[in-house]
């Protein structure tokens, strides 16, 4: 469309209906966007169109709300002006047909692939900001704006799927059967799945697919059509996902092909039908509910799917479904009663009361009974909520109001991604951000749309788990009797079946509990409730497939229980509790040791407050100091310490498995948490020193995070790298006490008396190990540096590596004056330029040896393995040296945000899979090191662990998980090489 000739007539703006209101972020932010529109629509010629669009004062106001509050269509239109003015003169429905068209159209008239991937992208941007205005607007609802995104999609991957069948054939690889329709017959099978395959496409989705090929009309010249179709499925992505100076189509995802971690690209279709039918996976058939031929070879793709229709739909009714499904979604907490719903940090897809569980619910059912019921076999899932009420699986409530919150959260979900065109479905976890949320909802402030979320979610939650617990009511039952001096010969009887290999032993220590053999069980009322809960207890603990193991661990945890009423009724009424207890005792050894040795920590999980975001610095160090102040005296207040931090340990844990916190959070709450620790004990440490050694004149002293702490991304395993500066008066030489020390002993000393508070481990454990060994010359230093002997050394003496390490280094402890000293010495040492080569032959030394000190060839060691955190980090370290962004105002010390920070260093590609990689990798490291202590092998760990780590990412299986490691290192690993050459 000629942009510039419609605007340079009489135009005639088409989206007649007002914009529902919006508000904008500020006023004068959203003048001065509209000021800067204006002037570049007069630039581009288009002065007749900006004058109309001056008369429209509704769309004024509108556009000045979305430039305010969304970057990603604010930058759009002003880099598009044209666009926008075609977009705005053309009926938006037409419009989008018509970019529908041209898009399928390109893969047959754009010959060369720069030329192709240059138009998808353009229709891409104009494809964004239609959608965009149009669901901001109200002129679209929710599944008309994924309905238009499905279709754009389908358009790109068939042009791009023409274009590389034609290249193949002029390449003499293959023969066409009809080289103007080069998809039809060809044998090679697309299918779209999740939300593209149900045509519910969200704003900034990935697609995911899964290619299958047979040869058909189409003859392949070549041995190795495997091969082959791989190759197209890699030039199919790069085409699609690669950023260029004009964006990207969409990121895709083939990882729900059968087997991901260890299959091509692209498989046979007789290799993918022998899987389903011999490994395939509950998760696999929910997720083939939404299957669809989208591009390829369509009827052969419908014909596949028909020939897999036994596989996904079982002829008899599938109860058993219902809680392999559910284990899927168990990070999902949606039972009544757990905690209340924080709507800052929510993840509206996977969180409680979200997206998923509505998908579930739906699907679930379907899976239950569309074996025999076909007119359940709906893909889109409100049109699956009205199917099941039709046929009386679900009441009318419960189809209204799963649909009206499905659409509701679906535009909560866009907004969050059209903010800046980023797959996220979390809403921000600060004020501001929410807000900006909640004006693009339409709403006036953020507390209303909280309240209507809450409400939404609550709607939701209520259904969700209504369905499992009736699903409960499936199980077979069975005796359950733990009277008398003899076993029941029909409990041991049902015992077995449950999963319980010792059930004599089960018995023999239930019928302790009833005699009240554990103080917990001492008083009648307490042996009632656990009588009473004791059958959904043993089930429950059956169900983590570890039933002998939890069992033992469970007793444990009762035995150092002081009291037991409030923890049986509320694991009476709460079962989502219940299974989180459980969930720590079977698939976490080291949160369950820290559980059975200290049970009074299970005390804070009680706490309604668990059910929210974990404490900041300033929440922890109040509570601190309570706990501190109450010691009578030095070493009760550290045993307190070790106590506090033990417990907040483990609340940290216990949120990130129970899904209340991020991999990311759960990094930053661990090092909120060592840096209270280390700036409270440090306090009472040196007032503790000054009453026996005085103080140094003018002496002041701080303490420097270094690595994970530094960077905010510790892990419950993780030591504290720490180095301790100081300075004094000059003249200084004693400290005035009533047993003087030489300035630099007196500080080596309080060095000491830091490092014996903190790790001497007692009866309570450790408040933290501590590790100077990053301090100048490492062991061969004194403990304690001066602030001027520390810059020098750095300057004069420090080799590459420590350069590094100084680049994740932050103030955490100590006196305000001078830690504003050492911050602005580091950003001028970090200022300091790095010879390139020099730079990158030592950081390739010093990863080849830390790689041949701990070489590994398991993908879930993600720190040390080749391509994995190491390689990420020492990229961002080079980086930060290489382009001087160190010396710097606000430079971070973040991994991923030091690569954003210094990111000009990378192809917008290799950022994009660094930080994607990095995020992954810290996912699963969070959890390993929370968890167990030994490496993690898949074969051999508690089956829980490996859901644990599933949940946690979205992933489906621990196969699907490794190889996504493998890939994301394998990835990394060339990243590294290349870059640091």
């Amino acid at each position: 469309m000629d942009h510039e000739a419609q605007g340079a007539s009489a135009p005639h703006i088409l989206w007649g209906e007002p914009p529902r209101r919006i508000e904008a972020v500020s006023a004068t932010e959203a003048r001065k966007w509209l000021a800067e529109l204006d002037r570049r629509l007069r630039d581009e010629g288009l002065a007749a169109f900006a004058d109309a669009l001056c008369a429209r004062a509704d769309l004024t106001q509108f556009l000045g709300a979305v430039m305010s509050l969304s970057s990603h269509l604010r930058d759009t239109a002003l880099l598009r002006p044209g666009v926008l003015a075609g977009l705005l003169c053309a009926e938006p429905g037409a419009r989008m047909a018509e970019l529908v068209r041209q898009t399928r159209e390109a893969g047959r008239t754009e010959a060369a692939e720069a030329g192709l991937m240059t138009a998808l992208r353009s229709a891409k941007a104009e494809t964004s900001l239609l959608c965009g205005l149009a669901d901001l607007g109200g002129w679209w609802q929710g599944s008309k704006v994924t309905a238009a995104l499905t279709d754009f999609a389908d358009a790109a991957l068939a042009a791009t799927c023409d274009h590389l069948l034609r290249s193949l054939a002029d390449a003499g690889k293959v023969t066409l059967a009809d080289r103007n329709d080069p998809q039809g017959g060809c044998g090679l099978i697309i299918l779209g799945m999740g939300k593209y395959g149900a045509h519910e496409l969200n704003y900034s989705s990935d697609i995911d697919l899964i290619l299958l090929f047979e040869q058909r009309e189409m003859q392949i010249h070549t041995d190795d059509a495997t091969t082959l179709f791989s190759r197209f499925a890699k030039s199919l992505i790069r085409i699609l996902q690669e950023r260029t100076g004009e964006g990207y189509v969409f990121r895709v995802d083939l990882r729900l092909r059968p087997d991901p971690g260890s299959t091509p690209l692209a498989i046979p279709v007789d290799a993918a039908l022998n899987y389903y039918e011999a490994y395939g996976q509950n998760w696999e058939r929910a997720a083939m509910i939404k299957a669809r031929a989208v591009a390829g070879d369509i009827a052969a793709g419908e014909a596949f799917l028909k020939e897999l229709a036994p596989f996904v739909w079982r002829k008899y009714l599938d109860y058993a479904a219902i809680q392999d499904i559910h284990s899927i979604k168990r990070q999902i907490h949606a039972h009544r009663g757990h905690g209340e719903i924080a709507v800052a940090g929510h993840n509206i897809k996977l969180g409680r009361g979200g997206i998923r569980e509505i998908e579930f619910f739906a699907q679930t059912q379907q899976l239950i009974a569309g074996g025999r019921l076909p007119q359940l076999r709906k893909l889109r899932t409100v049109d699956a909520l009205a199917a099941l009420e039709t046929e009386g699986w679900i009441d009318a409530r419960a189809r209204d109001e799963l649909s009206s919150a499905y659409w509701y959260l679906r535009d909560v979900e866009h907004r969050i991604q059209m903010v800046a065109d980023e797959q996220s479905h979390t809403l921000p976890d600060d004020k501001k951000g929410l807000t900006r949320i909640a004006l693009m909802m339409g709403e006036r402030d953020a507390k209303r749309f909280s309240e209507r979320l809450t409400k939404t979610l609550k709607i939701v939650e209520r259904h969700y788990a209504g369905l499992f617990e009736k699903a409960a009511e499936l199980t077979s039952g069975g005796n359950l009797v733990f009277t008398g001096d003899d076993d029941d010969p029909a409990t041991v009887e049902t015992l077995s079946a449950m999963g319980f290999s010792r059930p004599s032993e089960v018995i023999r220590s239930v019928r302790g509990w009833h005699f009240g053999r554990f103080p917990a069980m001492r008083t009648a009322q307490a042996r009632e409730l656990l009588t009473e809960i004791t059958p959904s207890l043993l089930e429950a603990i059956a169900a983590t497939g570890e039933a002998d193991r939890t069992f033992a661990a469970f007793d444990r945890f009762l035995s150092g229980l002081p009291a037991g009423i409030q923890l049986f009724s509320l694991l009476k009424s709460n079962p989502a509790l219940l299974r989180l207890l459980l969930l720590i005792l079977s698939a976490a050894p080291k949160l369950a040791e820290t559980i059975t040795r200290r049970p009074h920590v299970f005390d804070a999980m009680l706490e309604p407050a668990f059910a929210g975001a974990a404490p900041g610095r300033s929440a922890l160090a109040r509570r601190l100091e309570g706990v501190l102040d109450r010691a009578s005296h030095y070493e009760g207040m550290l045993d307190a310490a070790r106590l506090f931090a033990a417990e907040q340990k483990f609340l940290i844990g216990a949120r990130l498995i129970n899904h209340t916190l991020t991999p990311a959070a759960a990094g930053r709450a661990f090092a909120d948490l060592a840096e209270v620790m280390v700036r409270a004990i440090l306090g009472r440490v040196t007032g503790e020193f000054e009453l026996r050694h005085g103080r140094v004149p003018q002496g002041r002293i701080c303490v420097l995070g270094m690595g994970r702490l530094g960077s905010r991304e510790l892990t419950a395993g993780s030591d504290l790298d720490l180095i301790l500066l100081y300075d004094h008066a000059p003249d200084a030489e004693y400290s005035d006490g009533q047993r003087p020390l030489a300035a630099s002993q007196y500080y080596i000393r309080l060095t000491q008396r830091l490092i014996a508070a903190m790790s001497a481990p007692t009866a309570e454990g450790v408040i933290y190990p501590l590790d100077f060994r990053l301090r100048p010359s490492g062991n061969a230093g004194p403990l304690a540096t001066p602030l001027e002997s520390f810059v020098r050394y750095q300057k004069e003496e420090a080799w590459t590596w420590e350069r590094q390490a100084l680049t994740r280094a932050r103030v955490v402890a100590g006196e305000a004056g001078l830690a504003e000293r050492i911050e602005s010495a580091i950003r001028e040492l970090l200022a300091i330029p790095s010879d390139p080569a020099r730079l990158s032959a030592d950081v390739r030394e010093m990863r080849a040896l830390i790689e041949k000190e701990k070489r590994t060839s398991n993908p879930f060691e993600v720190k040390t393995a080749r391509g994995g955190l190491v390689d990420i980090e020492f990229i961002a370290q080079w980086c930060v040296l290489k382009s001087g962004a160190g010396g710097m105002a606000g430079h971070p010390t973040g991994t991923v945000d030091m690569l954003k920070f210094a990111g000009g260093e990378l192809p917008p590609a290799d950022l994009d899979a660094l930080v994607s990689a990095c995020d992954f990798f810290s996912g699963v490291q969070q959890v390993l090191r929370l968890c167990m202590d030994e490496p993690f092998v898949p074969s051999s760990a508690p089956p829980g662990l490996a859901a644990i780590i599933c949940d946690l990412i979205d992933m489906p299986d621990i196969r699907t998980v490794e190889g996504a490691l493998k890939e994301h290192q394998r990835n990394v690993r060339e990243i590294f090489d290349r870059l640091i050459a």
